[in-house]
C-alpha cells in the first residue's frame, strides 16, 4: 500500500524552520548594530584623548617662552589715619601792669624816747587821800550807788568786801582789786562801785601830791 504524503504537514515543518532562521537573522542584525555603535563611541573617545595628549605635550614644551608675570595692581598711597596729638592749651599771658615805685620818704629823725616813769605808790603819806566831804559822805554815796545782785539775794549771800585802790595825783581811781571777798557777784558789784566813785583829794608828802594806796570795806546786808 502506497503511503501518501500530506502536503499540510510539510508546509508546517518548513514554516517553523523559516521562522527560526528569521529570528536568528534579526538577532544578528541587532547585535551587529550595537557592536558598531560601541566601536564608533570608542573611536570618538580615543580621538578626544589623543587631542588632550597633544595639548598636554604642547604645554610641557621646554622651548616655549615663559608666561608673562601677572600684572600687579598699581599701589595707591592711602592717607594715614590721623594721630591723636596732645592738645596744648596756652593760657593768655597777661601783661603785668606797670608799677610805679614812689621814691622813699625822707628818713625821719627820731629823738630819744621818753619813758614815763610812774611814781611810787605810797601807803602812808603825810596827808591821807580823802573822799570829798569826808568818811560820812563816802558811806552815804556808797549806799546810794550799790545795787544788790539778785542772784546773791536769791542765794542769801551777804558780808563785807574789802577793796584796795590807788588815788592818782589828779584824784582819779585806778588799780581796783579785791583784798577779801564774799562771792563772785558781790565782789563784782563792789569793784564796780569803787571804779565809779568821783575824784578824791590826793595824798601829799612834803607838800607834793603822791600816788596813795587806800582801802575801804563795802558791806552787803540782807534786811
Amino acid at each position: 500500500m502506497e503511503v501518501k504524503k500530506n502536503s499540510e504537514a510539510d508546509i508546517n515543518k518548513s514554516r517553523t524552520s523559516v521562522v527560526v532562521v528569521g529570528l536568528l537573522f534579526v538577532s544578528s542584525l541587532v547585535l551587529a548594530s550595537f557592536t558598531y555603535k560601541e566601536e564608533k563611541d570608542l573611536g570618538n573617545g580615543n580621538s578626544s584623548i589623543a587631542r588632550n595628549a597633544d595639548v598636554l605635550i604642547q604645554e610641557e614644551d621646554p622651548t616655549a617662552p615663559p608666561p608673562p608675570p601677572p600684572e600687579t595692581p598699581p599701589q595707591i598711597d592711602a592717607p594715614q589715619p590721623p594721630v591723636d596729638a596732645p592738645i596744648i592749651i596756652e593760657k593768655n599771658k597777661e601783661v603785668p601792669p606797670v608799677v610805679t615805685v614812689a621814691p622813699p620818704p625822707p628818713p625821719v629823725v627820731i629823738g630819744p624816747t621818753q619813758t614815763k616813769v610812774e611814781k611810787e605808790i605810797i601807803d602812808f603819806p603825810e596827808v591821807e587821800a580823802a573822799f570829798p566831804g569826808g568818811p560820812a559822805a563816802l558811806q552815804k554815796w556808797i549806799q546810794q550807788n550799790v545795787k544788790y545782785p539778785e542772784t546773791a539775794m536769791d542765794m542769801g549771800e551777804q558780808g563785807k568786801v574789802y577793796l584796795t585802790f590807788v588815788v592818782e595825783e589828779d584824784g582819779s581811781i585806778s588799780n581796783v582789786a579785791v583784798a577779801k571777798g564774799v562771792s563772785t557777784d558781790l565782789d563784782k558789784e563792789a569793784k564796780r562801785v569803787v571804779r565809779s566813785m568821783p575824784k578824791w583829794t590826793p595824798g601829799e608828802t612834803k607838800g607834793e601830791k603822791q600816788r596813795t594806796r587806800c582801802q575801804i570795806p563795802i558791806v552787803f546786808t540782807l534786811k
